[in-house]
């Protein structure tokens, strides 16, 4: 079988999309939706597809999923408007900032039986999996405690993050669904911290630049997580597992695989330092996954349900940092 796509949003992540579907055995891309024509056009001449409204790729008998690569605001209406015609959907984070719009999505998602996958790219990584691989083959024994490093090289424009749901809800909600992931049962305790340490208008915007969150299981597994909107040396991303029987760990991806040593001593070249560029396998890995999903009517690897919680621990950590105390996950999801 193949799997007939349509894109919703030709923006940044929807011409990452757009490569990685044209990429991938069993898929084609039909059609691509964006109010801006020049972006349209510009993704529709580069891989050959259609430019369609949104309202004419849920009437096409010709689309069997959509890339819903849109404004966080849209998400939610555009995954029930897909679900009532049938349509597997692929959705980047979040489906919304509002816990109980998710709610009532995913219920309308279950009510039509409809296919949908979350983007959470990070489990896709070929490091990141193989990190998971060794957990679940027991080479470390039992997982106890996991630590997260995500500092992005520079903040976002201001104007994004003002609409953005706040640091939380935007860069580690990406590192709440590793930790979930990796801790392998579901998190019962939130303590975050927050301050503004990079730049004041993030502040003046009503965000943080700068957190650390520890999260604690019933059973006491714990994960740390450190995000920073500022790292000068580029985009670092490592993950360290400690378990029963040893660690395994992910370290930083550098513009190559090498030491040069001389008389200046020992040097490697610098790290990678945009998202789409370090994590492009992930992207590619996370769309054949889909794909596979599609084609084979099986589960996806990633769910409404994942989104749900990620976001449900990004607003307990808001909570935390608002009162300055733990927060039990029930007193968010009830």
């Amino acid at each position: 079988m193949t799997v007939r796509f349509a894109i919703l949003g030709a923006g940044r992540i929807g011409q990452v999309h757009a490569k990685a579907v044209t990429a991938t055995p069993g898929a084609t891309l039909v059609a691509i939706a964006d109010p801006m024509a020049e972006a349209a056009q510009s993704v529709a001449d580069r891989y050959g597809c259609d430019i369609r409204t949104i309202d004419d790729i849920a009437a096409s008998s010709d689309v069997d999923a959509v890339l819903i690569c849109t404004p966080t605001n849209t998400h939610a209406d555009l995954i029930e408007q897909f679900a009532k015609v049938g349509k597997a959907m692929f959705c980047e984070k979040p489906v919304d900032l509002s816990l109980k719009r998710v709610q009532d999505c995913l219920a309308t998602v279950a009510a039509e039986d409809a296919t949908l996958m979350v983007g959470f790219n990070r489990r896709f990584d070929p490091d990141f999996m193989a990190v998971k691989a060794a957990i679940n083959a027991g080479r470390v024994g039992d997982v106890e405690m996991i630590t997260i490093t995500s500092r992005d090289p520079g903040a976002p424009p201001v104007e994004y993050i003002k609409v953005s749901g706040g640091i939380f809800r935007d860069m580690t909600i990406h590192d709440f669904d590793m930790a979930r992931w990796l801790l392998g049962e579901e998190v019962e305790t939130i303590m975050a911290q927050a301050s503004v340490l990079t730049d004041p208008k993030i502040g003046e915007a009503g965000d943080f630049d700068s957190v650390n969150v520890m999260l604690r299981t019933a059973s006491g597994k714990q994960a740390i997580i450190t995000n920073s909107r500022r790292a000068t040396y580029g985009y670092d991303q490592r993950i360290e597992v400690l378990g029963s029987g040893g660690m395994v760990s992910a370290r930083n991806m550098a513009e190559a695989n090498i030491e040069l040593a001389n008389g200046d001593g020992f040097g490697t070249p610098p790290l990678l330092n945009f998202f789409m560029t370090r994590y492009v396998a992930a992207y590619e890995n996370e769309i054949a996954a889909f794909v596979a999903s599609v084609a084979d009517g099986a589960p996806t690897p990633t769910t409404g349900q994942d989104g749900l919680m990620a976001l449900a621990l990004a607003d307990a950590a808001v909570l935390s940092v608002k009162e300055g105390r733990a927060v039990k996950l029930s007193e968010i999801t009830g």
